[in-house]
């Protein structure tokens, strides 16, 4: 959920500060790009040297960066520039101001600024956390949309036990993980995708195959973990390889272990992508050991493989199910007959006629065709644009 975010951490002035290099540290590994702003207190505790090398941006802490030039450290930018603004630790002080609209430092007026979601993590002594000033600040703070990490109990700087030690930086990005992605469309959905070709051996060396990349299944994968969902990608041999920690991978190589997780998966999920290009036919008899060249004719006897989409399509209940249909003829008719035949919501229709479409490239040209018959051609465009069109339009049909 964080990865290609840019985050602005502000530090104020606690002992807690000391676990803002870890919590920068935390943010980076999650992939987000991160600038620091202090509180000038906050220098107390924690350097910005420190700071700034790990997060490889300058730590800013006034409102102006050079005392001869009096260059301006622009607030206004700052919280035009940040998805996410993170205040840790948030001091009583810092959160009082923040409550009234003061603007007494550079921090301060960056959070006034601000246009992103803005998440804040307490951090005080057990009775000053208990005030009632304070948590009526806390509620204050959350009816303009701001978002508390809340305190948990331990000892604290003081050597009383009790709540107000600031969270921890990996449960602070933890938190944050969960909420971003409850507020997302897909969250609390779980999608099944099949990607990639299969093999069907004819014997330990060769097989029955096709040139599918698996790289438009991966783009829609990511696609959905990227709306909240829970994916279940099925993938047949690629090279291809997935970092979203809501992406499950489920390895085959042939139709019928295709087939047997399929079956595994699809009463447990919302919607079920096809994209796979499953081989059609696969030898009766593969042979135990190599077939040796001959000088005679090779003959292969073929039965079909099983039809996953159709098994799908017949045991579906309130499921929405896509598939793909890749013709190079009467490709309009083609992809609705089969749209009809699988008992379909949507169909994708790629044509091998277009050029830049089809197999081993990095973009498509796809057609949609839902089931009421409407037909939505879509421009070439790069394979992860093709997926979040698919989605859009699954999204319309959900009314999600």
């Amino acid at each position: 959920m964080l990865s290609g975010k840019k985050i602005i951490l502000g530090i104020t002035g606690g002992i807690a500060a000391y676990k803002s290099a870890w919590l920068v540290r935390a943010f980076i590994k999650a992939g987000a790009a991160v600038r620091v702003v202090m509180t000038p207190e906050a220098k107390d505790f924690v350097t910005p040297l420190t700071l700034s090398t790990l997060s490889k941006n300058p730590v800013l802490s006034s409102f102006t960066q050079d005392e001869e030039n009096e260059l301006w450290n622009n607030h206004v930018k700052l919280g035009l520039w940040a998805d996410f603004l993170v205040i840790a630790p948030a001091t009583a002080n810092t959160l009082a101001k923040m409550a009234s609209g003061a603007s007494d430092n550079l921090l301060l007026a960056t959070y006034l600024s601000a246009k992103c979601p803005v998440y804040f993590a307490p951090a005080m002594d057990l009775d000053m956390y208990k005030h009632a000033t304070t948590q009526a600040n806390f509620k204050l703070l959350a009816s303009f949309g701001n978002i508390m990490i809340p305190a948990t109990s331990g000892e604290l700087a003081s050597g009383l036990e009790g709540q107000g030690r600031m969270a921890e930086p990996d449960d602070i990005v933890a938190f944050m993980t969960k909420d971003i992605r409850s507020k997302l469309p897909f969250y609390g959905k779980k999608v099944l995708i099949t990607a990639g070709p299969t093999y069907e051996a004819i014997d330990p060396v060769r097989f029955i195959g096709n040139h599918s990349s698996g790289k438009m299944g991966y783009a829609l994968a990511e696609c959905a973990a990227n709306l909240g969902a829970e994916v279940i990608l099925i993938s047949g041999p690629t090279a291809l390889t997935v970092k979203h920690s809501s992406i499950t991978v489920k390895e085959i190589v042939s139709a019928a272990q295709l087939f047997e997780q399929v079956k595994s998966y699809f009463d447990e999920v919302d919607v079920a992508i096809a994209a796979a290009a499953v081989a059609d036919y696969r030898p009766i008899n593969p042979a135990d050991e190599k077939i040796k060249k001959k000088t005679e004719r090779l003959q292969i006897t073929l039965e079909p493989t099983e039809d996953s989409l159709k098994y799908m399509g017949a045991h579906k209940k309130s499921q929405f199910l896509v598939g793909f249909a890749l013709e190079t003829e009467n490709e309009i008719e083609n992809a609705k007959g089969k749209l009809q035949r699988k008992n379909l919501d949507l169909i994708v229709l790629n044509s091998l006629n277009d050029t830049g479409a089809g197999f081993r490239t990095q973009t498509n040209k796809v057609t949609l065709i839902n089931a009421s018959g409407t037909i939505n051609p879509q421009e070439l465009k790069p394979k992860k644009e093709v997926a979040k069109d698919i989605f859009n339009h699954i999204r319309q049909a959900l009314h999600v």
